[in-house]
């Protein structure tokens, strides 16, 4: 077990998601994220300078779990085919059989949770959510223009707003499966995701 107080560290971080998932940062105090791990304020104070300290490490490692998410999604599908629609379909297909196996909807995005309290945070926090949010639609992007070089699509296509219906999708569902208490809705909306894709480029 590691001894550079890690362990403590991620506890930390994994408490403050938790929190404000559920409540919200403005309403997440440090004395509820201590009570939460079974901490000292001494303990806190040693991993992190502030909240707001806190707040950048916790967006750092969602956002580097979230681009892990993507780099592995990306390097699973692309080993069964060379064709770029199905590559994307493929990534989408992924995506939703992870989310159709959940049993209790999905606690929610960190991105959300700090754009909807944007106020509270500075230009390096935005900074960071913008980057990670660049990657998905870069990617989705970078991959419909690959299908179009072979495939025309039934209609005008706006490529960067199909590619980020991607994140609106996940971040309205994850809304909607919380408020409706239903676990399977996260997999539906992006199988309607999928489908629109299919229609727009099949043959």
């Amino acid at each position: 077990m590691p001894k550079d107080g890690s362990v403590t560290r991620d506890k930390i971080l994994d408490a403050a998601l938790k929190l404000i998932l559920q409540k919200g940062f403005g309403s997440t105090s440090v004395d509820n994220v201590i009570a939460e791990v079974g901490i000292t304020k001494g303990a806190f104070f040693y991993h992190f300078k502030s909240k707001r300290d806190m707040a950048v490490a916790l967006i750092r490692k969602f956002v580097d779990n979230d681009n892990a998410h993507l780099i592995d999604g990306k390097s699973e599908v692309e080993k069964y085919s060379h064709d770029p629609l199905q590559q994307l379909l493929a990534l989408i297909s992924l995506f939703e059989q992870q989310f159709a196996e959940l049993e209790d909807p999905y606690p929610g995005c960190l991105y959300a949770a700090f754009c909807y309290q944007g106020d509270m945070f500075d230009e390096e926090i935005r900074n960071i959510i913008a980057e990670q949010l660049q990657r998905w639609r870069q990617y989705i992007v970078d991959k419909v223009y690959e299908i179009m070089e072979t495939r025309t699509p039934k209609m005008a296509v706006d490529v960067e707003s199909l590619a980020d219906l991607l994140t609106t999708t996940f971040e309205g569902a994850f809304i909607m499966s919380k408020t409706l208490d239903d676990p399977k809705l996260v997999a539906k909306h992006l199988r309607h995701y999928r489908n629109y894709i299919e229609l727009l480029f099949s043959d």
